[in-house]
């Protein structure tokens, strides 16, 4: 019997959701499956996408696995700068209750300790785009922060910004703050501390992908909190969590094309969807577009073969 759902009219089976009667669910977010394994948790990264705070009925091919070895790359070429979560990402090395789930975990799940996450979600963008953009053409201010006026759309910014957000529960919208507003959520030692730390990963990423012809334009981190010790989670520098750009083709002034669900952001906003529950199909032409965007993400930050 299949323990997962899976649609089979695109290039490969797309997992939507996952059934393991087994394993102690303890949540399902947006993208992920989650279950609990005491003091550690199965992150599962399904091919569900999500645009607007709204989980759509269409998956994207290889979507899980490509975020899972993406996040995988990125928590060991920055473990220097901060612990992280990953404990494994291989099926063998995970509790044997994972076992008769092997076919449906190898390559969209990792085993990962399990900590007190923090309130606020932790972005930093160095260019300007996205909802940084729409807030700095009505108020000249991005989250607070005061910026030059003139500026042109996905202009770079330098240095980066920190702009805070809250986390809404699943169906709400995230909120821009102001980094005091976050200190006021976590604490002033605390929001400094997890700013130098988002800054510095950025400024890594940045460089490690500027010289694959990509740029981040921006990117959300999270953080928990295991012992007193801060420890990165989540998700990392994937193209649900972050604006990929190809370097060869940037110019400021305008949109960009990209590497990442922003490309889905596009296709829904012209055929004016409100924006609410429920979500669209999305066609097939763009769920193999959005799939290829995402595959050719990983292969240049990561290599040529990384699955």
């Amino acid at each position: 019997m299949d323990n997962y759902t899976i649609a089979t009219n695109v290039i490969e089976p797309v997992v939507l959701k996952t059934e393991c009667p087994e394993l102690a669910l303890y949540a399902r977010g947006k993208v992920r499956d989650i279950y609990d394994f005491g003091d550690c948790l199965l992150l599962v990264a399904t091919d569900r996408i999500s645009a607007f705070d709204v989980v759509l009925p269409t998956g994207i091919p290889g979507k899980g696995r490509v975020l899972t070895a993406l996040s995988a790359f990125w928590f060991q070429i920055t473990a220097d700068l901060v612990p992280n979560h990953l404990i494994a990402t291989d099926v063998d090395a995970f509790p044997s209750a994972c076992r008769p789930y092997r076919e449906m975990l190898q390559g969209r799940s990792m085993l990962v300790k399990k900590t007190k996450p923090l309130s606020i979600e932790c972005i930093v963008r160095g260019y300007l785009s996205g909802s940084g953009w729409v807030e700095y053409q009505k108020t000249g201010v991005v989250s607070g922060i005061p910026l030059p006026t003139g500026l042109l759309e996905s202009c770079r910014l330098d240095p980066p910004l920190f702009t805070p957000s809250t986390k809404a529960e699943q169906g709400a919208h995230d909120v821009n703050i102001t980094f005091d507003e976050a200190a006021d959520q976590v604490g002033s030692d605390l929001a400094e501390r997890v700013k130098g730390v988002s800054l510095a990963l950025y400024e890594r990423a940045r460089a490690h992908a500027l010289k694959r012809g990509i740029i981040i334009a921006d990117t959300k981190f999270e953080f928990g909190l295991l012992d007193g010790d801060l420890i990165l989670i989540d998700e990392v520098l994937t193209p649900d969590s972050s604006r990929f750009w190809p370097c060869d083709s940037y110019a400021s002034g305008r949109s960009q094309p990209s590497f990442d669900k922003q490309f889905v952001r596009d296709y829904l906003k012209s055929i004016a969807w409100n924006m609410q529950e429920p979500g669209p199909e999305l066609p097939p032409d763009i769920v193999e577009r959005t799939s290829a965007k995402y595959h050719e993400a990983l292969r240049r930050l990561a290599g040529d073969d990384p699955l």
